[in-house]
C-alpha cells in the first residue's frame, strides 16, 4: 500500500468514526474520558519508559532545551494530563446546544445548533501531552482526531494513543475516534494536508516554521498558532513587589513554552527603581537581559538589544527589555513587535487597566497577572487544543467550544416562499 493510500485510509476510518462521535449521548463521552484518566495513572510505568526512549534519543541529536522541556513526560505532567481528562468530562456539553431563538414575520422559528466541526487534525511538535489534551477535548465535542506528531516524540505518543484508544474499544466508543500516524516522514504530512475529503480542518502546533510550512502547503483550512512573543508592561502605578514577581514567574518559571514572556517593558518613572532589583533576580536566574539604550543606561552591564529581539520568540532564559514613555508607548510596541499572543499589564491605575485590556489586541490580555495563566487548562477549558493567533475561526486558547460550529434550525408550519 502506498503511503497517499495510507493516509487516506486514516482519513477514511476518522470520518466513519465522526459520524458516530456526533451523536453519542454526553454520558457515554463522559465516562470514557473518565476512564482514560484513570488508564494514564494505570499505564504511568509504561509511558514513562517509552517517554525515556525518546528523550535519550533526543539527548543524542543535541536537541534544544526548550524542546527536550516539552518533550518530558515528568510525574507532574502525566498527573496534569489526567487531571484535564477528568475536568474536561465536568464541563458542559456543547453539542446540541441551541442558543437565542427569534420569530420571522412569516411565523418561522429560527435558532442556531452547536454541531462537532467532524475531523480535526492536529500536527504537532515534541509535546506528547497533547496527544491525550487533543484525544480528550475532541472526543468531548464529538470530533474524530488524527494525530501527526514529532519524530522526536513518537514512542511517547504512540503508547498514550494506545491507552486511549484501548479505552474506546472496551466502552463502544470508535477506536477510530483518535488514530496516531505512525509514520514520521514528513511525505506523511504532506499528504494529511491534502484529505480535504476527510479532515474538516488542520491545527498545527509546534515552532514558526512548523506553521507556515503547514499553512502553505494544505488544502484544508488550517487554525494558526503562530510564534508567542508575549510581553509585561510594569505601569508607573504597579505595585513593585508584585510587578518583580509576575515578571519572574512569567519569563523563569518555564522559558521554553510559548506564553512564557519575552519582552518586557517598563515605564519610565520607575524604570530607575525597578529595573536593578528585577535585573539582580533575574540573573541569579541565569537571564540573560539584552536591553534598549535607556535600559543599558540603568543597567550598565546589560546586553545592547537589536531591533530583532523585540520580535524574537526566544523560548529560553534570554529576555529583551525596554524602557518606554507611557502606556502609549507599550501598546504601540506591543501592535508592532507582538504575535497576537498574550500580553499583561501591572498597575494599580483602573483607567490604564481598561484602556490595555481594549487596545491590545491580543488573544489573551491580563491585569496583574503572569502570562503564563494564557492556557486552557489555568482557564478552566480543561485544556487546550492549541492557542489560535488568528481570529478565524477562534482566538486564544482553544477548548471544547472552539470545537464546534453552529447550523442554523428553523421551525415552521407549514411555509412557502412567495
Amino acid at each position: 500500500m502506498s503511503l497517499r493510500d495510507e493516509m487516506t485510509r486514516i482519513g477514511q476510518r476518522a470520518r466513519q468514526a465522526s459520524h458516530v462521535l456526533g451523536n453519542l449521548s454526553t454520558a457515554v463521552k463522559n465516562n470514557a474520558l473518565e476512564a482514560m484518566a484513570e488508564a494514564l495513572v494505570l499505564a504511568a510505568p509504561s509511558l514513562k519508559e517509552a517517554n525515556a526512549a525518546d528523550l535519550k534519543a533526543a539527548q543524542e541529536e543535541g536537541l534544544p532545551f526548550a524542546m527536550i522541556d516539552r518533550l518530558t513526560l515528568s510525574d507532574s505532567v502525566l498527573s496534569r494530563m489526567a487531571a484535564s481528562l477528568k475536568e474536561i468530562a465536568l464541563l458542559p456539553d456543547p453539542v446540541g446546544e441551541v442558543g437565542r431563538m427569534w420569530t420571522r414575520p412569516n411565523g418561522l422559528t429560527v435558532g442556531k445548533m452547536r454541531i462537532p466541526l467532524g475531523v480535526i487534525g492536529i500536527i504537532y511538535e515534541s509535546r506528547p501531552d497533547v496527544t491525550s489534551d487533543a484525544g480528550g477535548l475532541c472526543l468531548k465535542a464529538g470530533n474524530a482526531v488524527i494525530l501527526r506528531g514529532g519524530s522526536e516524540a513518537l514512542h511517547s505518543n504512540l503508547a498514550i494513543g494506545a491507552v486511549l484508544r484501548k479505552v474506546c474499544r472496551e466502552l463502544g466508543v470508535p477506536e477510530d475516534a483518535i488514530q496516531v500516524i505512525p509514520i514520521t516522514s514528513r511525505q506523511a504530512v504532506e499528504e494529511l494536508l491534502q484529505l480535504e475529503d476527510y479532515i474538516d480542518v488542520i491545527i498545527p502546533r509546534g515552532g514558526e516554521e512548523l506553521i507556515r510550512f503547514v499553512t502553505s502547503r494544505s488544502k484544508v483550512p488550517v487554525i494558526k498558532h503562530y510564534k508567542g512573543v508575549c510581553h509585561v508592561f510594569v505601569d508607573a502605578s504597579a505595585d513593585l513587589e508584585m510587578a518583580q514577581n509576575i515578571s519572574y514567574n512569567a519569563k523563569v518559571q518555564r522559558p521554553g513554552v510559548c506564553n512564557a514572556m519575552e519582552t518586557l517593558l517598563v515605564h519610565r518613572q520607575i524604570a530607575p527603581v525597578f529595573l536593578p532589583p528585577m535585573a539582580e533576580k533575574f540573573k541569579a536566574a541565569g537571564v540573560e537581559l539584552r536591553g534598549c539604550p535607556e535600559t543599558a543606561r540603568i543597567l550598565p552591564v546589560v546586553k545592547g538589544a537589536k531591533e530583532e529581539d523585540w520580535s524574537a520568540e526566544y523560548l529560553d532564559l534570554i529576555l529583551a527589555v525596554r524602557v518606554v514613555d507611557d502606556l502609549n508607548q507599550a501598546i504601540h510596541h506591543i501592535i508592532r513587535y507582538g504575535s497576537s499572543h498574550t500580553e499583561a499589564i501591572v498597575t494599580q491605575d483602573y483607567t490604564n487597566a481598561q484602556r490595555f485590556l481594549r487596545e491590545v489586541p491580543s488573544s489573551t490580555v491580563l491585569v496583574n497577572a503572569s502570562t503564563r495563566f494564557s492556557d486552557g487548562f489555568q482557564l478552566g477549558l480543561g485544556a487546550e487544543i492549541g492557542i489560535s493567533t488568528t481570529k478565524l475561526h477562534s482566538f486564544g486558547p482553544m477548548g471544547v467550544e472552539d470545537l464546534t460550529t453552529s447550523k442554523f434550525i428553523v421551525y415552521g408550519s407549514g411555509q412557502v416562499r412567495t
